[in-house]
């Protein structure tokens, strides 16, 4: 089988040039695909599009807004992109598109234009400046969403072989971007590219891969069992697609970070709305299926991940390295707002979520990893931390991958934002 060059990925490359010849092919992606004549083209080089583009135009039937994600290789993936009927059947509140392909290579979104801004731009001005008010109306917000979604996840909660668990595209966000398609080499992928066999930049110390990989992380005083290197290791073979089918699956957006959610407010009430439905599905391995909107629109935030200049002007963080310890200090913490957000998703969503599970008899015995190695891999593979790579530096580097230790590995003494999170969701402690 051929592999169709992808137009998508090269506008991608093309647009962080910004010299005018990305919005030209998307131009002539829009008129080849529906026959449009886009003028006024801008694209939004906004901190959120790290595996998208999105911007708007002007055509003679109005204003638009367009989207589309493109995974490095995902030509030689498996998965249908873009199934933005799913979520709407569901019952889930969700902006259907005007214009859609699905076309490989050129998968593209085109909504009507909104003024209403992205949850994920409402959120960092609670970050930056807390508001009680802003953040009881973000919070009730969410809460009213997550309601939403655990009724879907309910409703479509069902067992699922290992083959349709493996056909879902959501595994592009995760287990797809360790290993070179389509031989399914490990280390590859994003992990071989961003990280394998190169340097490690932190205030106080620097590392190389080997020992990068292998250290065991102390931050805060808080010691974590597991390095990186195993982290990868355990996430390469737990995550594999068909190994996702044992929790059965549901109906999920997959990808609803907040920058594809619209915030609506009206008459002091705020609702949400989904948009960008990239890596939707009808089988969606359940204990995947909110772990994107629980590490990117929580763990994430505030600013190390999509503000790492921001980030290391307002926090600092420091490491030691000595026989294989890395010892991390930083005053880095979830703002207000996230944790009242993580406290909906643990109380609303996840605990009744796995509680239903557990009832079925569909409940993963090592749910606990499964939901880490996830969180894990959200960070490490969205974009490469290192320093230098791209827009991370020292201190939203070690910030970033002590997030990501925290997240993916159990402390052998003490606990800590996910620890906690995980003891609330656990059925045996209910």
């Amino acid at each position: 089988m051929s592999i169709v060059p992808s137009r998508t990925a090269e506008i991608r490359r093309l647009a962080g040039a910004r010299d005018g010849a990305a919005e030209a092919m998307l131009v002539d992606l829009l008129r080849s695909l529906f026959s449009i004549e886009a003028t006024g083209l801008a694209i939004n080089h906004d901190q959120y599009s790290l595996n998208s583009l999105n911007g708007f135009f002007e055509s003679a039937d109005g204003s638009f807004f367009f989207k589309f994600h493109q995974e490095d290789g995902e030509e030689a993936m498996s998965g249908e992109y873009y199934r933005a009927d799913i979520l709407a059947r569901a019952g889930l509140p969700v902006d259907q598109p005007v214009l859609m392909s699905v076309l490989p290579g050129e998968q593209i979104l085109v909504y009507r234009r909104r003024t209403d801004p992205r949850f994920s731009d409402v959120l960092r001005a609670l970050d930056l400046q807390p508001d009680a008010g802003g953040t009881a109306r973000a919070v009730a917000a969410e809460t009213g969403l997550t309601e939403a979604v655990l009724a879907v996840y309910r409703k479509t909660l069902h067992p699922v072989t290992p083959q349709q668990a493996a056909a879902e595209p959501v595994h592009r966000l995760f287990h797809d971007r360790l290993v070179d398609h389509p031989e399914g080499r490990y280390p590859g992928g994003r992990l071989a590219g961003f990280y394998v066999g190169q340097h490690f930049a932190f205030e106080g110390a620097s590392l190389g891969w080997e020992a990068f990989s292998t250290a065991r992380f102390r931050v805060n005083g808080v010691l974590y069992e597991s390095s990186v290197g195993e982290l990868f290791d355990a996430a390469v073979q737990r995550l594999k697609p068909e190994n996702l089918a044992d929790a059965g699956g549901v109906t999920a957006h997959g990808d609803a970070h907040n920058a594809n959610v619209w915030y609506q407010e009206k008459e002091g009430r705020a609702s949400l709305a989904f948009f960008d439905p990239a890596f939707a599905g009808e089988h969606v391995p359940t204990l995947l299926a909110e772990i994107k909107t629980t590490f990117h629109n929580i763990l994430a935030h505030p600013l190390w991940l999509y503000d790492p200049a921001l980030a290391a002007e307002r926090y600092s963080a420091k490491a030691a390295y000595t026989d294989g310890l890395l010892d991390v200090t930083t005053d880095w913490a979830p703002s207000a707002v996230r944790l009242g957000l993580l406290q909906v998703k643990a109380e609303r969503l996840w605990r009744p979520l796995l509680a239903e599970l557990d009832a079925r008899g569909m409940l993963a015995v090592d749910w606990r990893t499964v939901i880490r190695l996830g969180l894990f891999l959200c960070p490490t593979l969205v974009m490469n931390l290192r320093a230098g790579a791209t827009t991370h530096n020292p201190v939203s580097s070690l910030i970033g991958f002590s997030v990501a230790v925290m997240a993916g590995s159990e402390p052998i003494a003490g606990d800590d934002v996910v620890s906690r999170f995980l003891d609330t969701i656990d059925p045996a402690r209910a």
